[in-house]
This record gives C-alpha cells, structure tokens and sequence, in this order.
C-alpha cells in the first residue's frame, strides 16, 4: 500500500462481521482461559494483553498504523511527546552515560536533556547541528550512548542533515534518534537516511485537531544493540527471570524492553480513547499535510515581502539556507510552520500577535486551526539568553501555524495586523 493508504488501513483489519471502524476497547483488564496462559504472558512468551498500563487493543492497532507509516518493526505510544523522549533515551541509558543532541531542538526537550536528565546522572552535550562533521565528531566521547536530532526544529525551522548525524552516530557505534514530529511520515521517512529510532508527539499533525496529547517512539529495527554498548538490552534482565532481549527478540529488542520494562514502570500509556481519537487524524494525515504545506509556501512568500518583517524562516522559500536539505530529504513540502521576526522586537511582535483576528494566540502547533505564539515568553520562556540564541529565537520572533482554512482568509488576517502596527 501507498502511504495515503496506510493512513486509513494499515494497523486493523477487521475479520468477517467485526466493526469497520476501529472499536475503543475501553478496559483497563483481560480475562484468560489458564493460569499457564497467564503465566506464558508474564514470561514473554505468549502474545497478548497484560494490563492496559503496557498495552491496549485499541492502542495497540495505532502502534501498528504508526509503525507503518513510519516503516518501522514496531512503536510504542505515550501519554506525551516528552514522555516519549524520555523512553526512547532511558532504554538505553544508565547512569554516567552520555548523549550528543542537536542545539535547535524544542524547548521542552532542552529542558528535559539539560536540566531533568543530569539528575539521573546523564550528560547531554548540546551541538550546533550546522557544524562541520569534524567538530560534531570531536563532541563525542568513550561513554557516549546515543545521538539526538530534530528534523525542523520548533522554532528555527532549521532541517536537520539526517545523514550526516547517522554517520557520525553509527561511526562510533551508538543510534541516532529524531524527531519527526514536524514532518511526519508524510513528508520525511528518517530510516531511510540512516536514523534507528524516529520519536512524535503525535499532539501535533498525527493528531491535528487539538484534541489529546501523546507521544509514540517507533523502532527500525536496524541497530546492532548486541554490540556490546547496551547491557540493559543484551544481558539478563533480572525482573523477567533473566530474559535477553536481543536474544529473545531479536530485531525487536529494543521497542519491546521499552514497553516491558520502561513503560511497565513508568506507566505513561494513553488511554483507549486518546488512541481512537488518534486514529481519526491520522485517517487524513495525508490529506492535511498537503494543504498545510502548500499555505505555509505561499504564507512564507507573503511574509518575505513584508517590509515589517526582519527575516523568515521557512525551508521551503528559496532563499533560506536549510532550501537545499528541504529538497533533499522534505521534496513534498515544509510542514505549516513558519517563524518569523518583526522588526522593533518585543513590544511590537505582541502588538501584530494581538491584532490578529483569525489566527488563535496558542501554547500549541501544527494543526487544522492556524496559530500563533511568541516562543521567548511562552514555550521557550525558560531558556536563557544564550540558548535562545542557540534556537535561532529572537526578542521579536513569532512562530505561525498555518493551517487548512482558505489560504486568502490567513492573508488577509496578517495583512490587517500589518496595517495595525
């Protein structure tokens, strides 16, 4: 199947006289035939479902979907981006290890890599991710565990090299993980250009309507974890009896620890209906996309040749530095996000955001309503000076969400905020 055809079939089939439409199976428990069957399920060693703190039908049939979509071996969704993030990275990390992620991430993640991630005892080295690979290179160290990037980063809107990270990555042995959350599947497949694991806070446009907030992590399956550098994936894990996961699970390892291990512990799991909610955006995710970008192109043009306006960032306008990797790895469009900085800063940057009549002042991004925020005293608000430099935000930068309305209605909703200013 083509993607836009995944996006409406792929993760459940129903069987003859079942519902076509993806049921909500909303249970938090399942009944069994044995205690054998049971004790089967506690050893991994039989298919089914435990507890829907570890998993769902309902949930379950999106992670196949996601998985899809993404042409993974297998995803696991959270209750959050973050808590994806937080995951992905902890399956593989222990205390003392190091990590290598690119500067222009969202700021969240900042906070979470810097700040929360050093109480564990592990250390992130942030990277301005435009650098020669020789300086990227000379970042890594002995007990670097893996490589962090953004496709387009949230603000910035700057495109991440893939390739050139999953080199690096791979040349000293560890994975590269991205967030794909911007693109989507739609627009960029990671794994195709060399990244192991590919995370989303499917809040954004998997979901598209505002209505839940999640995360999913989605596991290639191509990384040797049995290369020595990942105990907790290729040695006996003692809270399952012993059980080596790379020898258990083969490619599968390490989306299946996440889950076992990580997710029974932590317990983020989304709920049932959040999954099914899920389920409804990403029936149209192909179709969105498509409409998102295409205002987003011409929303940039208008923007570019606004007097008011300092500079734009957006991938797909020819004259941004980040065009030539836009091509190479988003040839189908740049998402609906763009940044851009009015010029007189601050004051006049909230001036133009509080005149706009169609767009909603949001704490939120890409989906079928467009949007707009001032990242310096919202989502970004924590970061210092230096590392809102380090994003590429400045005092007057505004993050606008384009979505699916008439692209003339979100003109002329900027061109009368212009007026007013």
């Amino acid at each position: 199947m083509k993607i836009e055809t995944k996006c409406l079939h792929a993760g459940y089939e129903p069987k003859n006289g079942e519902p076509r439409v993806l049921p909500i199976y909303q249970s938090t428990t399942y009944k069994y035939d044995s205690t054998d069957f049971v004790g089967q399920l506690f050893d991994l060693t039989a298919e089914g479902h435990m507890y829907s703190r570890i998993s769902n039908p309902t949930v379950d049939a999106v992670e196949k979907k996601i998985a899809a979509l993404e042409g993974g071996i297998g995803a696991l969704c959270t209750t959050s981006g973050q808590s994806a993030s937080f995951i992905a990275l902890m399956n593989l990390l222990e205390s003392g290890d190091h990590v290598i992620s690119s500067s222009t991430i969202y700021g969240g993640t900042v906070n979470l890599f810097a700040i929360t991630l050093k109480k564990f005892g592990i250390e992130v080295t942030f990277v301005d991710p435009d650098a020669q690979p020789a300086e990227i290179e000379a970042a890594f160290r002995p007990n670097t565990k893996a490589v962090f990037g953004e496709i387009m980063a949230n603000p910035a809107m700057n495109v991440l090299d893939i390739e050139k990270f999953a080199k690096l990555a791979h040349a000293h042995d560890v994975p590269l993980l991205i967030d794909n959350t911007f693109a989507t599947p739609i627009l960029c497949r990671p794994f195709a250009w060399g990244a192991d694991i590919v995370i989303h806070s499917t809040t954004k446009y998997m979901d598209g309507h505002a209505l839940q907030v999640g995360g999913v992590i989605v596991d290639s399956g191509n990384f040797p974890w049995d290369n020595g550098k990942f105990p907790g994936l290729s040695t006996p894990d003692e809270s399952y009896h012993g059980i080596v996961y790379t020898e258990s699970f083969g490619k599968a390892a390490y989306i299946t620890k996440a889950r076992v291990q990580l997710m029974r512990d932590l317990g983020c799991y989304p709920a049932a209906h959040s999954a099914f909610l899920l389920n409804l955006g990403l029936e149209t995710l192909a179709l969105r996309m498509e409409r998102h970008c295409a205002n987003a192109q011409k929303v940039a043009a208008y923007l570019e040749s606004q007097e008011a306006v300092e500079f734009v960032n957006y991938p797909g306008l020819k004259s941004s530095k980040y065009y030539t990797l836009a091509q190479k790895y988003l040839p189908n469009g740049c998402c609906g996000v763009i940044s851009f900085s009015i010029k007189g800063g601050r004051e006049r940057a909230a001036a133009f955001i509080d005149h706009l009549q169609l767009a909603s002042l949001e704490v939120h991004v890409a989906d079928i309503r467009t949007c707009v925020l001032h990242p310096a005293s919202s989502t970004h608000r924590q970061l210092s000076d230096e590392q809102l430099v380090n994003c590429g935000i400045t005092p007057g930068l505004i993050r606008l969400s384009c979505g699916i309305e008439n692209v003339e209605d979100i003109l002329d909703d900027l061109k009368q905020a212009f007026a007013q200013i």
